[in-house]
């Protein structure tokens, strides 16, 4: 049994002895039931009372006759001799039977005045005689409450302290308060996770516990009278069905009630606070109604298990509230492990537009769960209609931490409280904006950011009249008009010098002069006009094309920029390039201004994958764009900005005439996804398992969270793959590497020593593999090496860096590096491929294949010209179509490659690659006769038809693994099974082989000629072994 004592107060204290001194004296109480004792906090002591309300828990039942015994003490705050003792209080403990009775729940007193008896007076309850009564009146009282629990009772109580009014002071040794108050938390009240009721008074226990002159506590009482009606079967709550309709009654019924005042935030602060374009009675209801869709999606990222929700049930109290109990295991995250966690809600205000909702946590597994509990205040508050038309719902959570138990941790207990909600809540976050917007960014709307800028662009006759419209062109215009008047008004002259019919020379300097400057300033107007035009016509503007396809779409619209640089001849001509995955965009050209505005939008085609970096340079238009002149340059990186940041963005400009104008460029930059956070994601997974050979499994949501938290990346980054494995620096260190779309990041957190860094794909030059070595502790190891002067963020975690700037990373003692390499390396190439490609396919999308033929194989590969040698021939009295067979993925092929020495045999289905063309992935080991250092393969393969349509041919382009300079070269193997015309089927079949070298060696000859003469034998054996499987099977 368990036996809970609450040591609430004391009061009428002596005055302390003379040897004790005065001033700063400390009071608390010892708490003691067999072996088991318990201390209150040691508080300033005022005038002669003192104040803990605290709780203490004891196990009894072991021993009969047990006695529980309270004193209290006071010590000095500084020095001192020793401690006084001001009384003590000895009281029983009830028995097991009486705890388990009939009819009885539990044995409990309610908060009751008890006499200190002096030390060394252990008369149980006060009682004696006159003299004795008199001492021990001197000492005191104390305000105790306490319960005894059997086995089968419940553990949920409502813990009341009571006020400091007793009923009298007669010549008794125990006093029942009159008045109840709710414990000091703010004035609020405070649900202590113990019992449901701690008026129930034992009538036995009290005559046991008192002498026989005590006033015994009376049926009148408020206590006793609800005691009464529970124990004569009157229920105070009424079980609701968890249906939605039941749940918008209840609210009904609760806002038909009396409506309580608005409650104070608790005392631990804000942790949450959002406003949301939603009605508050919508936002309630998708909050906290039975089965929520919310707390699905949120128990899902958070990785919260085994939930069970009881449904709301009526508190009969005045005004009557809702509760409910919710019990899960929530998952573990960086601040403690899984543990189990109970939640009481408790609705204390719904009035149709303003909600308030307390929920108790208790999470009793954590260390020192059981000395304390979280309490949250949920409010929702209707707010005003916005400009839009739209009501809006302000959400605020606060906090605090009830300790039940005095505790010497308690500044560890709520700092890990407080990082702990801010985690929670950052996912709580997330979610919610996934059910209703966030009114806090109402104004970063796309649609309401673009739209003044759709009609604002200007046409040409007004950027002419803009341009034309200075001293110089109307200088020109004047006096050319001028000179044209005066030669139609004058009358030809006389020949005069040198002058002869046809030839009309100036008759003076000033005639020579006016014909020079007229000339020159026309010359000036006349490439004033060109310029305009190369401007306007020339090079066209890509403000107002709209993007195509699905997938990742980005939008930039391009505002205004700020003190440009002046160019040599003092004016500037500004127009803007924007690239982004190997795609670019071109702003309009603003002719002569350092303020130029633009309000132009402009839209990239949809990208299959994120996008990392949008690149930003500004040019000066001086004729062909080939000789333009930089003004700055920028780089915007989505992972470092949030997509309210990227709505309206101030970018400084780099670059020495840039910053030394301190130029900057405004942009309104939008990204998102059309096909879905989740198609996206999987899609993107199955075109990575082609070429890394080997499955992706898509990470839990809880999983991809933590991630983006570690890193402080986007929403839309998904983790692919992470690693265990040590980062080689002057001394290694072990942690983990993680791999997304767009990252390669490494944490480590030593003793509390956190190293954390990450760079962009896009920023890698090359991966090498190296061999394995003393200071890599004898296990290979992978070399990241970036682009010169890129990836600076991460520097400190960089192994070195060259003479040309470029910074290297190294990662060793990988589990499995087999399988980190091949996944890492084929990301790379994949990511590094995929931008040329792009540039590429803008160039050739409106190019159609209308056959099939060896170039366009070259084009899918990617593999250049690679010369092939012809190695084998062989013919088998069997048709094409059943030899092709062995590269089907059926059986034959299975048994084929397993009795050629191929473990671990795996290939993805024929999938079509461009029209008449199929492709597949394949991987593999070699047995040790094929290799003595074993290796994996991993090979891609192309099935087309023959020129001459008489049989197929398969193109396998082969990557080895794991082997001696196995990232130098890849192996090309080429099958021609063709029909031959006879009276019996037969087929002839040719073998091809060639290398492509991917890096330069002085043993290029000798691994030529090694791997050509085990590739083609091991090829001819393939084909040898399918063509004796198809014959026995054909016989057979």
């Amino acid at each position: 049994m368990r036996l809970y004592v609450y040591v609430l107060e004391a009061r009428g204290l002596p005055a302390p002895r003379p040897s004790h001194g005065g001033g700063g004296l400390l009071c608390y109480a010892k708490v003691t039931v067999g072996k088991q004792r318990f201390r209150t906090r040691a508080v300033e002591a005022a005038a002669d009372a003192a104040a803990w309300n605290e709780e203490f828990v004891f196990a009894v039942g072991a021993e009969e006759g047990e006695e529980l015994e309270v004193a209290v003490a006071r010590r000095r705050r500084r020095g001192g001799r020793g401690r006084e003792v001001v009384g003590t209080v000895t009281l029983p403990v009830p028995s097991a039977t009486a705890a388990a009775a009939p009819g009885e729940m539990r044995s409990s007193v309610p908060p009751t005045w008890f006499t200190l008896q002096p030390v060394g007076d252990r008369r149980k309850g006060g009682g004696g005689g006159a003299d004795a009564d008199d001492a021990a009146a001197d000492c005191g009282k104390i305000l105790l409450s306490f319960s005894l629990y059997g086995e089968s009772n419940g553990n949920a109580v409502i813990h009341m302290s009571p006020s400091s009014s007793s009923r009298s002071d007669n010549n008794v040794g125990m006093e029942r308060s009159t008045d109840m108050e709710h414990s000091g938390y703010n004035g609020a009240v405070v649900d202590s996770p113990r019992s449901r009721d701690t008026g129930r008074t034992s009538l036995d226990y009290s005559d046991r516990s008192m002498q026989a002159d005590s006033i015994s506590i009376t049926e009148d009482d408020d206590l006793a009278e609800a005691v009464a009606a529970t124990t004569h079967g009157a229920s105070d709550t009424e079980q609701m069905a968890p249906d939605m309709s039941t749940f918008e009654e209840a609210m009904e019924i609760m806002k038909s009630g009396s409506t309580p005042d608005m409650p104070e935030d608790l005392d631990g602060g804000i942790i949450f606070e959002h406003t949301y374009l939603v009605e508050s009675k919508e936002l309630n209801h998708l909050l906290f109604t039975p089965d929520s869709q919310f707390f699905k999606e949120l128990r899902e990222l958070q990785g919260t298990i085994d939930y069970e929700e009881q449904p709301w049930t009526w508190k009969s109290k005045d005004p009557p509230s809702l509760t409910r109990t919710c019990q899960y295991t929530k998952g573990a995250s960086k601040f403690m492990k899984a543990v189990k966690t109970s939640e009481e809600q408790t609705y204390l205000k719904a009035d149709g537009k303003n909600f308030v909702v307390m929920t108790r946590v208790r999470t009793p597994e954590v260390p020192f769960g059981n000395c304390f509990a979280v309490v949250l205040l949920y409010k929702i508050i209707h707010s005003t209609v916005l400009s839009g038309g739209e009501e809006s719902a302000h959400l605020t959570v606060s906090y605090n931490v009830e300790f039940l138990q005095s505790t010497m941790m308690r500044s560890m207990i709520e700092g890990s409280v407080r990082d702990g909600l801010k985690e929670n809540f950052e996912g709580f976050a997330e979610v919610l904006s996934r059910h209703v917007k966030v009114a806090d960014s109402v104004g970063m709307d796309k649609e309401q950011l673009l739209a003044p800028l759709q009609g604002e662009h200007q046409s040409d006759l007004r950027l002419a009249y803009k341009y034309f419209c200075n001293f110089s062109a109307i200088f020109t215009v004047l006096f050319a008009l001028y000179v044209l008047v005066h030669i139609l008004l004058s009358k030809p002259g006389p020949l005069m010098g040198l002058e002869f019919n046809g030839l009309d020379l100036p008759d003076s300097f000033g005639e020579l002069i006016t014909a020079g400057v007229l000339v020159l300033q026309l010359e000036r107007v006349l490439n004033m006009v060109s310029h305009f035009v190369q401007a306007r016509v020339q090079r066209g503007s890509d403000h107002g094309v709209k993007a195509s396809g699905d997938g990742w779409l980005l939008t930039v619209a391009l505002l205004e920029a700020t003190s440009l640089p002046p160019v040599s001849c003092g004016s500037v001509d500004p127009y803007v390039v924007f690239s982004c995955n190997g795609i670019t965009r071109t702003s309009s050209v603003q002719l002569q201004t350092q303020e130029p505005q633009w309000n132009e939008i402009m839209e990239f085609d949809a990208m299959e994958e994120p996008p990392a970096v949008l690149d930003v340079e500004v040019f000066n238009f001086d004729g062909p764009f080939d000789l333009a002149i930089s003004l700055g340059h920028a780089e915007i990186n989505f992972l470092k900005h949030t997509s309210v940041e990227l709505a309206d963005i101030w970018v400084p400009l780099e670059g020495k005439l840039a910053q030394t104008c301190q130029s900057r460029l405004h942009l309104r930059i939008f990204l998102e996804n059309t096909k879905g956070p989740e198609t996206s994601m999987r899609e993107y997974l199955s075109k990575m398992e082609k070429e890394v050979g080997k499955k992706l499994h898509v990470r839990s949501p809880h999983r991809n969270s933590t991630f983006q938290k570690l890193f402080s990346l986007p929403h839309e980054e998904f983790l692919i793959a992470d690693y265990a494995c040590s980062l080689k620096r002057k001394l290694p260190l072990q942690g983990r590497l993680f791999v997304s779309a767009r990252i390669v990041g490494f944490y480590a957190n030593l003793f509390g020593h956190k190293t954390k860094f990450f760079f962009l794909w896009e920023d890698v030059e090359e991966i090498e593999v190296l061999q394995p070595s003393f200071t890599t502790v004898g296990t290979p190891s992978l070399l990241f090496t970036l682009k010169s002067g890129r990836g600076l963020d991460a520097k400190s975690g960089a192994k070195s860096q060259d003479k040309e700037g470029r910074l290297k990373f190294q990662f060793h003692s990988f589990a499995s590096f087999s399988k980190a390499s091949r996944t890492i390396i084929g990301l790379w190439k994949t990511k590094s491929t995929a931008i040329e490609q792009r540039a590429k396919l803008e160039e050739d999308q409106e190019e159609e294949v209308n056959s099939v033929d060896l170039d366009d194989v070259h084009a899918v590969l990617s593999i250049g010209d690679v010369p092939l040698s012809k190695e084998y021939t062989l013919e088998h009295p069997i048709d094409a179509d059943l030899l092709m067979g062995v590269f089907d993925g059926g059986p034959l092929e299975t048994r084929t490659m397993s009795r050629v020495g191929c473990l671990d045999y795996s290939a993805t289905p024929w999938e079509t690659a461009r029209p008449g063309v199929l492709e597949r992935h394949v991987s593999y080991k070699f047995n040790r006769y094929m290799s003595i250092f074993g290796g994996e393969v991993v090979s891609t393969q192309l099935k087309f038809p023959a020129e001459d349509g008489g049989g197929w041919t398969i193109h396998d382009v082969v990557t080895l693994h794991n082997v001696p300079f196995g990232d130098y070269f890849r192996v090309h193997l080429r099958y021609n099974v063709q029909s031959i015309t006879t009276e019996a089927p037969s087929s002839r079949c040719e073998i091809l082989v060639g290398i492509e070298w991917l890096k330069s060696s002085k043993f290029q000859k000798r691994i030529a000629r090694n791997i050509c003469e085990k590739l083609a034998h091991r090829a001819n054996e393939v084909l040898e072994v399918a063509g004796k499987e198809i014959a026995s099977a054909v016989s057979g």
